[in-house]
């Protein structure tokens, strides 16, 4: 008896050390047959002019975890039904924009708020979303995936699509040393690719490096977007649009009531949402202005379809609301008093924000 013990407990033993072994010796591999290994090179990240970005330290970029963000952002199959990816709302050829007024999701239905633009995201400081619902654009990745209007699918559920597909395997050990995918992983590695999107070589970055010159009617749009408003001084009076759009990303960084609706007329009540806060009622992320000719249409509710309706409401447009800024306000009672060349050269220095090398990089297309 003792012996047949002994014997089976022998070979469990050689059994369980040979699952173990074999084990070991599986090894992930490239098409090319070489053993996938992960890969910590750090990404080159060009900021230019801009200073250095406050990038998280749990979340270093690196050339590998930005290729695997950049495949998860082209990738269909985390939709429920595989048509749609974060691209297919945020298209390189509009900054990462979409042109719909409200982007269609799986299901045929339409977002509530106009898509925001993707670019220097790695120099945002106030959340995500128009309302700031999202603290880290990680978080923000996630969530058109689980949306019903959107993508409409389940966390567990993506991790088992990515996890079946050989493909991204081999980029997850690259990317993060381990082939097991996870939510979080899949988050970081969309946030590692977005941040990555610069936008810093318009013809106005040229202008400021001394390489290019403006036109005539550009230069002084120019000057109109930063003098100041002067309601006692008309002919010296500017458009002031530099109080909100301010800085080398042409943002405030803030949440702002622009004065779109009257108080009565208020339906989608923005940040207040999020901080509980009435005093946030109806307001919304100040968007950056670069690349602004290439996102119509316009305002978290792309009311808007060409700049010149957005330089006709801040003109002569603005609602009376308990909640609009206080600048805005100031200027509510004789608008901007902008004549038509002036509301024409206006538009035309914000055609100068555009970034021609940002819809055009090979680095930001699909890998597919």
């Amino acid at each position: 008896m003792k012996r047949n013990i002994i014997v089976t407990f022998s070979i469990t033993t050689t059994l369980l050390l040979a699952l173990i072994a074999c084990k070991k010796d599986t090894k992930t591999t490239t098409p090319d047959g070489e053993e996938a290994k992960y890969d910590g090179t750090p990404y080159s990240f060009n900021s230019g002019s801009f200073p250095a970005p406050n990038l998280a330290n749990d979340n270093v970029l690196t050339e590998q975890g930005v290729q695997l963000g950049r495949m998860l952002f082209y990738e269909k199959s985390l939709s429920k039904d595989n048509s749609i990816s974060c691209a297919s709302c945020h298209k390189q050829e509009f900054a990462f924009d979409d042109t719909a007024r409200f982007s269609i999701g799986v299901l045929g239905l339409k977002g509530k708020r106009q898509a925001m633009a993707i670019f220097n995201t790695a120099w945002h400081t106030n959340q995500f979303f128009w309302d700031g619902r999202a603290n880290l654009l990680r978080h923000q990745s996630l969530l058109p995936i689980q949306d019903t209007l959107e993508m409409f699918e389940t966390l567990p559920s993506i991790v088992t699509k990515i996890s079946n597909n050989p493909m991204y395997q081999i980029q997850f050990i690259k990317a993060f040393g381990s082939s097991e995918v996870t939510s979080e992983k899949i988050s970081k590695a969309m946030e590692q690719f977005m941040n990555s999107i610069v936008s810093n070589d318009s013809k106005y970055d040229r202008y400021l490096a001394g390489s290019t010159t403006l036109t005539a009617s550009e230069d002084n749009g120019r000057k109109l977007f930063f003098q100041e408003y002067n309601q006692f001084f008309p002919s010296q009076s500017g458009a002031e649009c530099s109080h909100c759009h301010s800085g080398f990303n042409f943002t405030n960084n803030d949440y702002m009531n622009n004065g779109m609706d009257t108080d009565a007329s208020i339906t989608d009540i923005g940040r207040e949402k999020v901080t509980n806060n009435v005093a946030d009622k109806a307001k919304f992320k100040v968007p950056s202005l670069r690349n602004i000719a290439l996102t119509a249409p316009y305002m978290h509710d792309g009311r808007f379809k060409t700049l010149e309706d957005v330089v006709d409401h801040y003109n002569s447009g603005l609602k009376a609301s308990t909640y609009i800024d206080p600048a805005l306000e100031n200027t509510r009672g004789t608008g901007l008093m902008l004549n038509a060349q002036q509301k024409a050269d206006l538009v035309n220095f914000l055609k100068t924000l555009t970034d021609y090398s940002l819809v055009n990089n090979p680095k930001y297309k699909s890998p597919f």
